[in-house]
C-alpha cells in the first residue's frame, strides 16, 4: 500500500468538492494537521474515517486503498481476469473429475473380477490368479486413499506442490 499515493489521491478527491483541509477537517471531525498528514502521505485515515470519505467522495473503498480511480477499462480488464481464473478452475475440475470417473470405473470393474475370482477360486492358485486378485484389491485401495485425499484440506496442498515443482522442472 503506498501512503504517497493514497495522500496524493485524498487531495485530488478534497480539491475536486472544492473543500480546504480544514472544512474537511471540520466535516470529518477530526484536525486541519491531521488532513495534511493524511496528504502527504505520513498518516494514513482510521478504517471508519477511510469507509465515511468513500461515501462523501463517491469512490470505492478500493480506490482509495489504491490511491487511484478505476477506470472502465480497468474494470474489464479485472473481470477478463476473473473469468480466465474461473475457467483455469473449471478445466482443473474437469480433469480432477475425469481422473475419479477413470479410477470409480476402474474400481467397479476389479470388484467385479474379484468376486468372479472369488467363486471360481482354483483348487491350486496360479500367479496369474494371484496377480488378478492384487490388482482387484489395489485398485479400490487406491480408489478410496485417492478420494480421501482429494476431498481433504491436503488437496490444495499437493496441487500446489505439482505446480511448483511442474514450475521448475521446465
Amino acid at each position: 500500500m503506498n501512503q504517497q499515493k493514497i495522500g496524493t489521491f485524498l487531495k485530488e478527491l478534497r480539491n475536486e468538492k472544492n473543500l480546504t483541509q480544514e472544512q474537511l477537517a471540520e466535516k470529518l471531525g477530526v484536525s486541519r494537521r491531521t488532513v495534511s498528514r493524511w496528504e502527504t502521505g505520513s498518516n494514513m485515515p482510521d478504517l471508519d474515517l477511510l469507509i465515511e470519505m468513500a461515501g462523501y467522495y463517491e469512490v470505492d473503498l478500493r480506490e482509495l486503498l489504491d490511491g487511484e480511480r478505476k477506470n472502465e477499462k480497468m474494470n474489464k480488464e479485472l473481470e477478463e481476469t476473473v473469468l480466465k481464473v474461473a475457467d483455469y478452475s473449471n478445466e482443473e475440475k474437469k480433469k480432477l473429475t475425469g481422473i475419479m470417473h477413470w479410477l470409480y470405473i476402474a474400481a467397479i470393474v476389479s470388484f467385479i473380477i474379484f468376486f468372479v475370482l472369488f467363486f471360481i477360486q482354483p483348487e491350486e492358485p496360479t500367479f496369474l490368479f494371484g496377480y488378478a486378485e492384487g490388482i482387484t484389491l489395489g485398485i479400490p485401495f487406491i480408489m478410496v486413499s485417492a478420494g480421501a485425499i482429494m476431498t481433504s484440506k491436503y488437496a490444495a496442498k499437493i496441487r500446489a506442490f505439482k505446480k511448483r515443482v511442474l514450475k521448475r522442472g521446465m
